[in-house]
């Protein structure tokens, strides 16, 4: 690794541990909360939006969001670890089979829905409980 690759992942492991940055992926519904500074004061600002593009290289990464606004599709491009960004947080995951979903800026209405990607369970834990639960209730009506 040269000296530039290794100054750039000292500082993303800095700015990581500052925020957390969470694991997701284009077709993920995410909302994005922006600091935004007016004259002397500063508030949050949520985007939510659907990530159509991301993008990783490093410090330089970035992701683009798309939401519909009164009608009007509206897209913004955040940078990952940009530091007037406050938390990214995502609602809800979708089950995509592309990288890039630019084919949503044509589209509107139903045929621009996501399917929503089931959670990730551990399988060995629900099969291992399913069983025992179901002999502790035959032993409590054989008891009866």
């Amino acid at each position: 690794m040269n000296l530039i690759q290794t100054i750039e992942a000292e500082q993303v492991a800095r700015l990581v541990a500052n925020r957390a940055v969470p694991e997701f992926e284009a077709g993920d519904t995410l909302r994005v909360s922006v600091r935004v500074v007016e004259g002397e004061r500063t508030r949050t600002q949520a985007f939510e939006g659907v990530c159509i593009a991301r993008s990783n290289k490093g410090l330089n990464s970035n992701f683009t969001v798309r939401k519909i606004s009164y009608g009007e599709g509206v897209e913004r491009v955040f940078p990952l670890y940009a530091p007037s960004i406050a938390e990214i947080l995502v609602v809800r995951r979708g089950k995509v089979r592309r990288a890039k979903l630019y084919y949503l800026r044509d589209r509107s209405g139903k045929s621009a829905r996501i399917a929503e990607r089931p959670r990730d369970l551990p399988a060995a834990d629900s099969k291992g409980a399913a069983p025992a639960a179901a002999a502790s209730d035959d032993a409590s009506t054989d008891a009866s």
